[in-house]
Order: C-alpha cells, then sequence, then structure tokens
C-alpha cells in the first residue's frame, strides 16, 4: 500500500480522535457543571487593552464597605473562589455580608482574548502585577463605591497580591489575605524536573492541560493520578466535588508564566520577568494587614515556608494560621485542600471571615 495513503488513513484517525475527544469532554463539562445562579460577569479594562472577565457576587445584606477580591492561581480559574457551596469562599462570604468579585488573569477562562495585535500567551506574571491586579482593584471599587478593597489570593493569586500592595495601587488595599502563596520558590528536585518538562511542553505557547483534566475527571476518586497530591489530596475531597474539580477549575499555562516560574525555582527568587525587581524584598516594607494562610502538608507552599514568608513581615497587623491536626484540625492540609477539603468550609472559611470582619468598616 503506498504510503501516501497510509498517511491519509492516519490524518483521519488522528482527526476522528480529536472530534470523539471534544465531545467527550463537552460531555464530561455538561455532567458536571456547576449548579445555582451564577454570578454577574463584568469586564475591567487593563492599561494595555486586555479585557479581565471579573466575575461579582454581591451580597443579599451587604455588611460591609470593603468588597473582597478573589484572586485564583496557577492553571486555575474563576471556579477556585466561586464554587458550590459549601465549597465556596464566594458565596460563604456573601453570607458574612461582603460582596465578592472573582477574577480570571488574562489568558484565563473568559480573559482569554487579547487586545489586538497580542497573542492569547503573550504575558508574564509581571503582567498580572502591573496591569490586571490594578484593572481588578479599580472595577471593584467603583461598582462599590468604597475607598478600599481586601485582597484573598490562593498560591500565584497571592503573589499577585504582594506585588500589586507594593505598586501606586498598593494604598487602596484594605488587608492581604494570602492563602498557600510560596514566596520561597527553591524546593524539591522532583519540582524542578517538572517545571522544565512544563515548559517544553508548552511550547510555542502554552500547555491547554485543561483537556486532559476534564477527560480524566470521570474517573478520579476511583483512580488517583501521579502528583496529584501536589495540587489537591484527593483524600481530603469528596468524589464528586473532586470530579467537579478537574472538569471546571483547571486553566491553561502559558510558557512565559512558567519560564518565569523556572527562573524563580532555580534561583529561589520572587522577581519581575527581567529580573529587576524584587517583590520579596519589598514585602519587608508592607504595612498593610496581612494574614498569612498555610497547610501542614502542602507541598508548595510547606509550612517552613509560609513561616519564612510571615517573618519577612514587618506590618503591625500581621498573622500566621497554619492548618493541620497538629492544631487541632481534622486533617493536614495540602495545597488545595484549604479551598476544597472537607474541613476547609468549618475550619479554613471561618479564619478568613473573622479576620476580614475584624478589620472591615462595617455598614450602618
Amino acid at each position: 500500500m503506498p504510503f501516501g495513503r497510509w498517511a491519509l488513513w492516519g490524518l483521519e484517525a488522528a482527526v476522528v480522535l480529536l472530534l470523539v475527544n471534544v465531545v467527550w469532554v463537552l460531555l464530561v463539562r455538561h455532567w458536571y457543571r456547576l449548579r445555582g445562579p451564577h454570578p454577574v460577569m463584568l469586564r475591567a479594562r487593563c492599561a494595555d487593552g486586555w479585557e479581565l472577565a471579573v466575575h461579582a457576587r454581591r451580597a443579599a445584606v451587604r455588611r460591609f464597605a470593603e468588597p473582597v477580591l478573589l484572586c485564583h492561581g496557577l492553571a486555575a480559574n474563576r471556579y477556585t473562589f466561586d464554587f458550590e457551596p459549601p465549597y465556596s469562599v464566594a458565596h460563604y462570604l456573601n453570607d458574612a455580608g461582603f460582596d465578592c468579585f472573582t477574577v480570571e488573569w488574562r489568558g484565563t477562562g473568559h480573559s482569554r482574548r487579547p487586545p489586538p495585535g497580542r497573542r492569547p500567551t503573550d504575558f508574564t506574571i509581571d503582567d498580572h502585577i502591573t496591569q490586571d491586579g490594578p484593572a481588578l482593584l479599580e472595577l471593584a471599587l467603583k461598582e462599590t463605591g468604597a475607598k478600599q478593597a481586601f485582597w484573598l489570593g490562593h498560591s500565584l493569586g497571592g503573589l499577585v497580591g504582594y506585588g500589586v500592595a507594593q505598586g501606586a495601587e498598593g494604598e487602596k488595599l484594605a488587608g492581604l489575605l494570602e492563602l498557600g502563596a510560596p514566596v520561597h520558590l527553591k524546593s524539591e528536585p522532583f519540582l524542578h524536573t517538572l517545571i522544565s518538562l512544563g515548559v517544553r511542553a508548552a511550547w510555542p505557547g502554552s500547555i491547554r492541560q485543561e483537556w486532559m483534566s476534564a477527560s480524566m475527571a470521570p474517573f478520579l476518586g476511583y483512580i488517583a493520578l501521579p502528583l496529584s497530591d501536589l495540587v489537591v489530596n484527593p483524600r481530603h475531597m469528596p468524589p464528586r466535588i473532586l470530579r467537579q474539580v478537574s472538569a471546571n477549575m483547571m486553566s491553561a499555562m502559558s510558557r512565559k508564566v512558567l519560564l518565569q516560574f523556572q527562573d524563580w525555582i532555580s534561583h529561589d527568587a520572587f522577581r519581575s520577568y527581567d529580573r529587576k525587581t524584587d517583590w520579596r524584598a519589598g514585602i519587608a516594607k508592607l504595612q498593610q494587614p496581612v494574614l498569612v494562610m498555610g497547610g501542614s502538608a502542602d507541598r508548595l507552599a510547606t509550612a517552613a515556608n509560609v513561616e519564612a514568608q510571615y517573618a519577612l513581615l514587618t506590618s503591625p497587623d500581621r498573622t500566621l494560621h497554619v492548618f493541620g491536626r497538629d492544631r487541632g484540625d481534622k486533617m493536614d492540609y495540602g495545597h488545595g485542600d484549604l479551598i476544597f477539603g472537607t474541613g476547609a468550609p468549618t475550619e479554613v472559611y471561618p479564619v478568613i471571615r473573622e479576620w476580614l470582619e475584624q478589620r472591615a468598616t462595617p455598614l450602618p
């Protein structure tokens, strides 16, 4: 049989497999879709023209002036914080009387479309700090009429908050809540290997690993994927929640962002893409109230990591809380367990709420 015919059959088979996978992913996402009222989607325009999707969820009875900005981490999206109750920080804080604004960083979810002349993957973490964060803050303050806002960030979202707080908009932040944010990035050899593989896989633009995650979602709870406990410990989550998270919450990773993380991990740094701005050094100058939170079993933002992060702070109002069995909690919390672990709604969320309530401005 001529080689050309074999090549044609191979191409046809690849197209069929791709179509089958697309249909499968769409069915999985429909089956595991989130129920309940959706938040209102707003648009925040950055100074460089990129438009961000910001999902606003308003309190039925607003008790506090300052809104809470909910900021997801790497390879995640808005569902990190705005999920189905009881595993939804946005719903929980709404019930406490706070308006919540959940961002999707550029390149993620509804914020994927770039301005003319830019590629969807043409950005770094610097852009999240200098462009996305200020635009999110401006929108939330405009929508609520507040003078300041609280910033709650998980993982990379917490690091972006540290960067924004050091910029011109820092005075508009009433406080920072850092949840599993790894300011110190020197890690185990396997993480160096993992990030290097990620950089290669993301050539030339990004890794669209959300497709693989959604494809595997129905099987989770029956099988355990390698290194899954880096993100969230599957033993600490109800099986259906694990499948919903896998089907809905994963997002693409830009190669430039992965290259920046590779630099941080290789040199134990938290700095700009051009290596000129040291955001970790700037943490010592912050005077906003800061709540640093971590999990005792977190392999990315380890307990020692967050304790070292806390030691950098000089703010007169700073608090450290590491969740784990040695503190009386029901589990040793991992990275994503701080939000989706079975104990999170009763052990982690109340710490966040109480800290906010003690520092927010009550409305008459």
